[in-house]
């Protein structure tokens, strides 16, 4: 058998035997071993061992191409939700000033913003969460090991140092969390020799300057949103639509408020190539596929926002027999997290159908270090999950589309309840609220149960986030008429809703 080892894996004798004789006798260094030290394997590790499991999460980072690494918490910590949310922050305090004057504050001298002094306090801050995270760790008696790690058999990962140092684990069972990573369009010449992805974007000491942003998904259009609120000419390339798999009514009223708003479109266009010139210029070539006709523009920056990857290619997962999706690299679950080889589980980011969202990966994380604990058997509920995407004007939604929502139950077994509406705060600072907008998709029979609703305006995410609780209830259209709204909110609007796009009739609402 050690002989059979050592031909496949190349180790060394007394590896083999030592992994072997692990696996035979069910004597594990660890009962849990999670690689991926993002938001959910470390929520996962963490409920493990408060649960009395010998845990071990291994998380290493490769660099970007460009060269940024950042610490432990994975993509929302260092590269996503939480460096974008600021900088969102940063771009809403620059509409804020302006609307300021309106209501009476003396600004004088002309606004301008410091790149500089924004990026080093949001990275100070995502560090001190990496220090956090290793406390907590390290207090909930979870072995760190900043390594990076692949899967030997169904007990078994290897974890490999910086340096090459090699490291046998042992655990009874395996969780993959590794989430993903930017893409770049490698058949564009220039793309990655001169471009940048979201994993650097937050992480650059100056100013992006005039930037083209490629891509139309959420991180593209919050990327372009930030970069023109802090005063940058940005531009956004769009092959086909904006913000695939969303409502797509809401995805024009959001892409209408950033063109309003200074961002600049490029509709059906598709970029050739990109090119540094004498002067440390990028020179972008592009395609209009609507006249066929190609354009050139210099700019300082571009950011590639053309999807994410899988990080599966280094796990050896092939090897294992593990199933997954050819189309997307990712790893194919069962309902309760499990892959096609037993003993090996994975969720969030990198499971094939799961939502690329961080309080989905944690909650799913936790639950399943409760199963794999013997604690309980309950499941993950994809269903109705919640998000927003924090665009200057920003949009939240839970539920289906409108389209997803006639697609399943018909044109004529569904009704639309919309509004258009405006914020108070917009009033004194005369400005347009023309894509304020708020709709509600219901079953068009019975109790008309609410199968979907979608918000755009201030503070989308915390008008969402109470009414996704409903979902979980079982919401109607009535419950939504029995409650009582908060004046004057936003979030109030949905309360009031009675407007059917059936009907024809005019959406706008005029007063209280």
């Amino acid at each position: 058998m050690a002989a059979l080892c050592r031909g496949k894996h190349r180790w060394k004798r007394t590896n083999c035997l030592h992994v072997l004789t692990r696996n035979l006798t069910g004597n594990y260094d660890y009962d849990l071993v999670v690689i991926g030290g993002g938001s959910g394997g470390l929520a996962c590790s963490k409920e493990a061992a408060q649960l009395g499991q010998k845990v071990a999460v291994l998380d290493y980072v490769e660099p970007s191409v460009k060269g940024t690494k950042w610490g432990l918490g994975g993509t929302c910590v260092n590269v996503g939700c939480i460096p974008k949310k600021l900088m969102h922050q940063a771009a809403l305090l620059g509409t804020a000033v302006k609307d300021a004057q309106k209501y009476g504050w003396q600004i004088s001298g002309p606004i301008c913003h410091d790149w500089a002094t924004m990026a080093e306090a949001i990275q100070n801050h995502v560090r001190s969460l990496n220090w956090g995270h290793r406390v907590q760790l390290q207090d909930k008696k979870v072995k760190y090991l900043n390594i990076k790690g692949s899967l030997v058999d169904e007990h078994t990962v290897k974890g490999q140092t910086k340096a090459g140092k090699e490291t046998i684990l042992t655990a009874k069972n395996i969780v993959i969390a590794t989430g993903g990573r930017p893409n770049y369009p490698t058949q564009i010449p220039g793309a990655m020799e001169h471009g940048l992805t979201s994993d650097d974007i937050f992480w650059l000491k100056k100013s992006p300057g005039k930037t083209l942003v490629v891509g139309a998904s959420y991180v593209a259009l919050e990327c372009a949103g930030f970069l023109t609120g802090v005063g940058l000419d940005t531009t956004v390339m769009v092959r086909s639509i904006a913000l695939r798999g969303f409502d797509q009514q809401m995805a024009g009223l959001v892409t209408d408020y950033m063109d309003a708003y200074g961002t600049k479109f490029a509709w059906k266009c598709v970029p050739k190539s990109v090119d540094k010139l004498s002067s440390g210029a990028l020179q972008v070539t592009w395609t209009d596929t609507h006249t066929g006709n190609e354009h050139k523009d210099t700019y300082d920056s571009v950011l590639w926002a053309v999807g994410r990857a899988p990080e599966t290619k280094a796990l050896g997962l092939d090897k294992l027999g593990v199933q997954l999706k050819r189309e997307t690299g990712k790893i194919i679950l069962g309902s309760d997290e499990s892959t096609s080889v037993p003993n090996i589980y994975a969720f969030g980011d990198i499971g094939e159908g799961r939502p690329e969202l961080t309080p989905t990966a944690i909650k799913a994380g936790k639950l399943l270090a409760r199963r794999l604990a013997g604690h309980s058997t309950e499941l993950m509920n994809y269903d109705n999950v919640p998000t927003t995407v924090f665009t200057p004007l920003e949009y939240g939604c839970v539920g289906l589309s409108e389209e997803e929502a006639e697609k399943r139950h018909g044109k004529d077994g569904i009704e639309v309840y919309h509004a258009f509406y405006k914020p108070l705060e917009f009033t004194v600072a005369e400005r347009d609220a023309s894509q304020c907008y708020l709709k509600v998709v219901c079953e068009r029979a019975g109790e008309q149960k609410i199968l979907g609703l979608h918000f755009t305006g201030p503070n989308a995410g915390e008008v969402t986030q109470g009414f996704a609780m409903g979902f979980q209830c079982g919401a109607t259209y009535s419950h939504l008429l029995q409650t009582v709204g908060i004046h004057p909110t936003c979030a109030e609007e949905l309360t009031k809703v009675s407007i059917t796009k059936r009907s024809g009739l005019d959406a706008t609402v005029t007063g209280c």
